[in-house]
């Protein structure tokens, strides 16, 4: 997870921070409570509660070590402090990273701390390690390639090699300990050409009759309430250069796809910022059209559900693809980019995209998450929820319960970023699901801009990493006690 670019031409007269901002609900107690939505018809059930034992520090935490429990700890107090994050921002951003010492100082630093905590590794051998640790405790692992945002054909022959290598690493490993590859659109196709890609899909929206020789059969991208505002005028076609590039684009995920099927491990897409989302669900759903059979969905893709047209969009695209006997497999998050989103919004001079509220972003994902619940307990379809945000955690458990759907290979799975809520990923486990942490890995240089939204999404003492700060106060506490006496 890179720094993501927003081109310049919709840019133009704004400002805009790349930094992933939290939607996760705040957690400064450890009795958090939010009202259950209205899809959940009830509150999540005693044995639920139970089940996840979120008050039970030793029993979350009986797996990490008291070295790397110490190091969480600290890392995530440091980036609750706001200004020492500010200073850290500053220093990584700053000229000082260009070279000679001061580079050499501040990397070392960086990768004993931040880097250690949010990422699996520097390369494939140190991802590997991260892995075995987490499988040891009952997790599985997401592995990510930590690269975005090709421009040319040569980065994305690059990036491509490096996530082909990425499923080798994946099949070498012990059964099951990688739940997903993950692939990011924007590495293996040029960001310029899915601009154009998202404003001609965009524009065939608006007038059906508008003719894209070059489209594969795909799902539905859009519904009545996606915003359609990015493209202004009819787009010209594309150019025979830029086809070109199309085919190989698709020649490059096809190839990543049969690598996946080969391994038997499934792909999932990883969404972006809605100037090249429709471009990346064209790719994602022409290739789940192809590779996803029976019960066993290959391909996945993403839904950020802090958007307002998520769940129509969720429900058109499983319609469509149960009528054409396709298995989809999604993954659910909140969502990242809302403060680039809305500025873009209003340079447009048209409403945001994102929910108003955060509340109606939670209900929004509890929407989904139980809708497509009903969908794996009733169906051959599959589900990732990825969230950090323990009430929605625990409706979802309880939906779950309810439903009958339990630890079923790669039928539902929890997930969430490595380094963050770790109490909710160890309940989640104790209580009997799979869980997956996002793990990237590649050199310090490369995944410093995840780092940075990393620091930036849990700054401040009512971030949402508090519960998870305070529990592992809670168990260094206890252990210390137990040293002592």
């Amino acid at each position: 997870m890179a720094t993501r670019v927003i081109p310049p031409r919709i840019l133009k007269k704004f400002r805009y921070n790349t930094a992933t901002k939290p939607l996760n609900a705040v957690h400064p107690s450890l009795t958090p409570a939010i009202a259950p939505p209205a899809f959940f018809e009830k509150p999540p059930s005693v044995a639920a509660e139970v089940a996840l034992g979120m008050d039970d520090a030793e029993r979350l935490f009986a797996s990490v070590s008291t070295g790397r429990l110490l190091r969480s700890a600290s890392v995530l107090h440091a980036t609750a402090v706001g200004p020492m994050v500010d200073l850290g921002m500053w220093v990584m951003k700053s000229p000082l990273l260009q070279s000679g010492l001061p580079r050499d100082l501040v990397m070392s630093v960086t990768r004993e701390t931040f880097f250690s905590h949010f990422c699996a590794g520097e390369d494939a051998a140190g991802a590997s390690k991260s892995i075995g640790v987490l499988n040891d405790a009952g997790l599985r692992s997401m592995l990510v390639y930590g690269v975005e945002d090709a421009h040319d054909n040569e980065g994305c022959d690059q990036n491509l090699n490096g996530f082909l290598h990425t499923v080798t690493v994946s099949k070498s490993l012990p059964p099951s300990s990688v739940s997903f590859v993950i692939v990011k659109i924007t590495a293996i196709c040029p960001m310029a050409l899915l601009e154009r890609l998202s404003d001609l899909l965009r524009w065939q929206q608006k007038d059906p009759s508008f003719v894209l020789p070059w489209k594969q059969d795909s799902l539905p991208i859009f519904a009545e309430t996606s915003p359609l505002y990015h493209t202004q005028k009819r787009p010209e076609p594309l150019t025979p250069e830029e086809e070109s590039d199309l085919q190989l684009a698709n020649q490059r995920l096809l190839q990543l796809c049969q690598k996946c099927e080969e391994a038997n491990i499934p792909l999932l897409v990883d969404a972006e910022h809605t100037t090249v989302q429709p471009a990346i669900d064209y790719f994602t759903y022409a290739a789940s059209i192809k590779h996803n059979k029976a019960s066993n969905p290959i391909v996945f893709g993403t839904i950020q559900t802090y958007l307002k047209d998520a769940k129509d969009r969720l429900l058109l695209t499983t319609n469509a693809a149960e009528k054409m006997g396709v298995p989809m497999g999604f993954k659910l998050v909140r969502g990242a980019y809302m403060s680039t989103e809305r500025k873009l919004a209003q340079s447009f001079g048209h409403a945001s995209p994102i929910h108003n509220t955060i509340q109606d972003t939670h209900n929004c994902f509890n929407d989904c998450a139980s809708f497509m619940l009903e969908k794996v307990a009733n169906g051959p379809d599959s589900v990732v929820l990825a969230t950090h945000n323990i009430e929605s955690g625990k409706l979802a458990v309880a939906k779950a319960h309810e439903l009958g759907v339990g630890k079923v290979k790669q039928k539902l799975e929890f997930a969430q970023l490595y380094g963050m809520s770790e109490a909710l990923s160890y309940g989640l486990s104790n209580a009997g699901f799979q869980v997956s942490k996002y793990m990237p890995f590649g050199p310090v240089e490369m995944v410093m801009p995840y780092l940075l939204r990393r620091a930036e999404e849990n700054r401040g003492l009512l971030a949402a990493s508090g519960f998870d700060r305070q529990l592992m106060r809670k168990e260094l506490g206890r252990r210390l006690k137990a040293a002592v006496f």
